[in-house]
């Protein structure tokens, strides 16, 4: 069973569709699929209290619910076409084995916009860095002079505007390792940003975790493009598996084919030759990390298209993404950070190596199983202060203990119950010229949404300190 395409949308009409989850992304895509005549289910945990205006406004469509704990059981009963899952649910649960194997299809609201959008695809995804590198790719492209159209992790859905696409348009996607668990069709021009553990809350093991990623790139064929960093090892595996061509970014070395950073200055070198982007004096985002992340933007802009002029602009002047490293204020000579969206040890450990010193870190938050011995170490080095929170707080205490005794060094260790203790204890602790940086290296799930929301409540609470 294939989908259909920009001209065919009359093969929705009187199809049987389960889609899992009423979440940001499914809600467009199920007005898309009521617009076209599909037959629809919606499925979500919570009840219609819960979902409260959601619920309402699809009752109006004229949809169909299964709801609660057992909502999965409706694929159990009824046999379906399509199965749209939401990214949050493995694709291996029991429900959905027995609705593929009654022959659904089992998709997602991204894939769809895959099968029908009539542009190229760019993609982008890795273990760090995404949001920062997807946002200025789309920016480089958009600054050439093309429309893009900015979604996946990021931006908003793109289901109910790809009909209007057109052949010469760019779409730019952020894609995490759940969304291309599965997948079958690769963006034309993809990028791993980085690969190390995460998400292994959710992944059975790392090797899931890698191989989800690489999704983005093992359906191209020759005449597509993967950019890989080249001073990650786990990255390098792809050039025994690509068959696009291969270009790569590094901070360490001159690459034959793409970007490179060489004495505190990034170049790109293509087919018309080598080109300095900037000095890293000009670069206003903080952070060696972000240098990696221009370089990374850099060369997969310029794949798509994008000149060398709006690329020098764009790693000149953009300023950063909400949640990343972001400055907040400065209160009686110290100044706040907000680097909510490090909810890996790798992320924190790039946060701290931002800072010469002086550091109060507030960090924990719910677990993801992943080892905290590394940043253990870059947390004895490189703290004053140690300001705890959340489920791994006793993890991340273990691992810097550790730290501290193999480094003959001791640092401050202060266990609170909330970001609200945490934020007051920072100020208490925290003296003219230090530096409070909240980079949690853990999700937010124990005590937030997520890490906007954590990140929001970091800001309000450091906005309303006197």
């Amino acid at each position: 069973m294939s989908f259909c395409n920009q001209s065919d949308l009359s093969h929705w009409k009187n199809r049987d569709v389960a889609v899992l989850g009423l979440g940001i992304s499914n809600i467009p895509l199920i007005k898309f699929l009521k617009r076209h005549g599909a037959n629809i289910i919606a499925c979500d945990q919570k009840d219609a209290d819960s979902l409260g205006e959601r619920y309402l406004k699809l009752k109006k469509l004229d949809v169909s619910f299964s709801l609660g704990k057992n909502y999965l059981g409706v694929l159990k009963k009824q046999r379906f076409d399509y199965v749209f899952r939401s990214p949050g649910l493995r694709p291996d649960l029991n429900e959905i084995e027995i609705a593929k194997n009654n022959g659904a299809k089992i998709t997602s609201e991204i894939e769809l916009v895959f099968e029908m959008a009539p542009c190229d695809i760019i993609g982008i995804t890795g273990s760090d860095g995404k949001t920062t590198t997807t946002t200025m790719t789309a920016l480089m492209i958009e600054k050439s002079g093309m429309k893009v159209h900015l979604g996946g992790n990021i931006g908003k859905p793109l289901i109910n505007e790809v009909e209007t696409y057109l052949p010469e348009d760019k779409i730019v996607l952020e894609l995490s390792s759940f969304q291309l668990m599965h997948m079958e069709k690769s963006p034309r021009f993809s990028l791993i940003t980085n690969l190390s553990p995460n998400h292994l809350d959710y992944h059975k093991d790392y090797k899931e975790y890698v191989d989800s990623k690489f999704n983005i790139f093992l359906n191209q064929d020759p005449s597509n493009w993967i950019i890989i960093n080249e001073d990650d090892t786990d990255s390098k595996i792809i050039l025994d598996k690509a068959k696009s061509n291969v270009l790569s970014f590094s901070m360490k070395k001159q690459v034959d084919s793409g970007a490179y950073l060489d004495k505190e200055s990034l170049y790109i070198k293509d087919e018309k030759g080598l080109h300095l982007i900037c000095h890293v004096n000009e670069v206003k985002l903080l952070g060696r990390h972000n240098i990696e992340n221009i370089l990374a933007a850099a060369t997969l802009a310029s794949s798509a298209g994008a000149d060398v002029n709006s690329i020098r602009y764009v790693a000149k002047t953009f300023a950063g993404v909400p949640h990343r490293l972001e400055f907040v204020r400065e209160v009686d000579g110290v100044k706040y950070f907000n680097d909510s969206i490090a909810s890996s040890p790798t992320r924190a450990i790039a946060a701290l190596k931002s800072f010469d010193s002086d550091i109060i870190l507030i960090a924990g938050g719910s677990d993801k199983y992943i080892s905290f011995d590394e940043l253990g170490d870059y947390i004895v080095k490189k703290v004053k202060s140690l300001i705890l929170l959340g489920q791994t707080s006793h993890k991340i205490r273990e691992s810097v203990t550790k730290a501290m005794v193999k480094n003959n060094k001791e640092i401050e260790i202060i266990q609170t119950i909330s970001l609200e203790e945490a934020v007051f204890a920072a100020k208490r602790v925290a003296k003219v010229g230090d530096n409070v940086l909240l980079s949690p290296a853990c999700a937010s799930f124990d005590m937030f949404n997520n890490f906007e929301q954590r990140g929001m409540m970091f800001k309000e609470l450091v906005n309303n300190l006197e």
